[in-house]
């Protein structure tokens, strides 16, 4: 399985080519970057793999194709990973996807960069993502794969290196077979550093619920006689949270998995049996951040009822204490982007009322630290958590409030005037990863998105159309590709549930990244990982956009944390 080091340099130098007259050429290359390679895209030069990462990370990278003919019945066959002492990691870990491609004709709102084309984002897998069955009858299916001739396709691939994994340098062997074709062999290196990342992130997310946005959206399309509802939803929750746990992203237990009932006495209480349901859930899928329902449905008035609010809250912080999992916050979204004098006396009035109960329960509101009119008052006082769009946000007023004891989170949504990395299929895929970087470096907490990852409503088929939010019928209106999505109906691809997208995967590696910055603040090197970070995440209007930059600031992260843990 040793390769010597030449052969290695050679295979970093160019991509296979096999030419004939009968066959023509046929390119197979690699990519380690967050970048993602359109149909149209010529061919690179990388064909070995290198890759590095923590214990309890995964590591991707992407195979790509093209060939001056058709070439049929494409595969991949993943090779072990041989170790230290011997030690594997097995190919059957790898989790594998053939990344379907979407055409986009009208780039996304202010994207002055647009090139229309086709554009890889939805991700086939490979096996089940919980009994890794092979799948079949789905109407996509990963391989084999028939290659068309002048385009550029490829395969993504997850490895994960278990916590137990001994440090070193692992090597191993993909192939990619073709009929008639020579098999391409591509040389994978994996380096172990000998750390590992915490079984729950410390960067916290709240993305959602696609099992519940699904809910609606199978629904209204069964009850139109499109197509039916899944049988087991049960079945659902599960694949999709743990999709989300796998990408590090908080899952969402079933609708009334914690319900307060009020008691004779007028308190409220949540059931025992509730609370160890959750906390099972809670250690499985490694959630840090739970939702709590906004009060209003057992409170109308919430200063004439300040005492039944105040009981409401304390079946809150019993259900917080006997849970036993500090790493959980607990908090209730007020309202939805208060953008007017009403909505701002709203959530004074509510999140002050709770504010003074000094509840376990944390008050966020997607709204910047500083008012947006002076004649409606500040929100001082009433939020806990401060969640201002990427644009929206002042590091000199998000200091004063982190001074005090308040959060700071942020949110992306519809592209707006300013620069910033905005979530959408036809912008680079770094702009996925890019906001975790900034946010360590302003000491931002979490991240927020709209529409439960899965919003398909607006579309007829996720998996050919990818204008999810389309507002310009017949009129120069916005347009916002992918908008409100990162996952896919996973009906198309043989399972019920949902699949993931390339989009879904940078963010993953995104809140790994934040964890490497999180360690060594926690080992007292801020300083150190703060200088290594600036020149690529200077603000939310100024990046590096180069993908490589941030492997090779990854890496000296890397170093600065194994330095400190020697």
């Amino acid at each position: 399985m040793a390769m010597r080091a030449g052969n290695v340099a050679m295979a970093l130098a160019v991509c296979l080519v096999v030419t004939s007259e009968s066959t023509g050429a046929w390119h197979v290359w690699t990519v380690t970057e967050t970048r993602r390679l359109l149909r149209a895209d010529p061919p690179q030069k990388r064909l070995a793999v290198k890759l590095a990462g923590a214990k309890n990370e995964w590591e991707s990278f992407q195979i790509l194709m093209r060939s001056d003919v058709p070439v049929n019945g494409i595969a991949l066959v993943p090779g072990d990973l041989v170790g230290p002492d011997g030690t594997v990691l097995p190919a059957s870990q790898t989790r594998i996807y053939r990344q379907h491609q979407l055409e986009l004709t009208h780039g996304t709102y202010r994207n002055e960069e647009f090139r229309p084309g086709w554009y890889p984002d939805p991700l086939i897998p490979l096996r089940h993502p919980l009994t890794r069955r092979p799948l079949e009858g789905g109407r996509f299916v990963a391989v084999p794969f028939d290659l068309p001739p002048e385009q550029t396709h490829g395969f993504w691939v997850d490895l994960y290196v278990p916590t137990d994994a001994p440090a070193g340098r692992y090597r191993g062997t993909y192939r990619v077979t073709a009929a008639g074709r020579q098999t391409a062999e591509i040389p994978v290196q994996l380096v172990v550093w000998d750390f590992a990342l915490p079984r729950v992130s410390t960067f916290r997310t709240a993305l959602g619920s696609p099992a519940a946005r699904m809910r609606s959206y199978y629904r209204r399309r069964a009850q139109a006689g499109k197509e039916p509802e899944p049988e087991d939803w049960a079945e659902v929750d599960e694949q999709c949270a743990e999709l989300l746990s796998r990408h590090r992203v908080n899952a969402t237990p079933p609708p009334g998995s914690l319900a307060p009932e009020e008691q004779p006495d007028g308190s409220f209480r949540i059931p025992d049996e509730q609370i160890e349901a959750f906390r099972r859930f809670v250690d499985r899928y490694h959630v840090n951040a739970f939702r709590v329902p906004h009060p209003r449905s057992v409170v109308r008035d919430p200063v004439a009822q300040a005492e039944r609010l105040a009981r409401w809250l304390a079946a809150w912080d019993r259900a917080a204490e006997r849970l036993d999992r500090p790493q959980v916050i607990f908090y209730t979204y007020l309202k939805d982007e208060p953008n007017d004098e009403e909505a701002y006396r709203y959530v004074q009035t509510w999140g002050r009322a709770i504010r003074q109960c000094r509840s376990v329960l944390k008050v966020l509101v997607v709204e910047q630290t500083w008012p947006q009119n002076d004649d409606w008052g500040d929100l001082c006082g009433a939020v806990d958590i401060w969640c201002p769009l990427f644009p929206l946000f002042r590091a000199e007023s998000a200091a004063k409030r982190q001074a005090l004891g308040e959060t700071v989170w942020t949110y992306t949504a519809l592209c707006q005037r300013e620069p910033t990395p905005w979530w959408h299929i036809d912008f680079p895929l770094l702009n996925y990863r890019v906001p975790a970087w900034i946010a360590w470096r302003y000491r931002i907490q979490g991240i927020l998105y709209w529409g439960g990852m899965s919003y398909w409503q607006g579309v007829e088929d996720p998996w050919t159309d990818p204008k999810t939010l389309d507002r310009r019928r017949g009129r120069p209106q916005p347009l916002y590709n992918g908008e409100g999505t990162l996952v896919y109906p996973g009906r198309a691809v043989g399972y019920e549930g949902i699949a993931p997208s390339l989009r879904l995967k940078a963010l993953r590696d995104a809140i790994e990244d934040y964890e490497y910055l999180a360690i060594l603040e926690r080992h007292g090197l801020a300083d150190q990982a703060q200088q290594l970070i600036l020149p690529l995440a200077t603000s939310w209007f100024q990046w590096e956009k180069d993908p490589s930059a941030y492997e090779k600031t990854r890496r000296r992260l890397a170093e600065l944390i194994l330095r400190s843990e020697r």
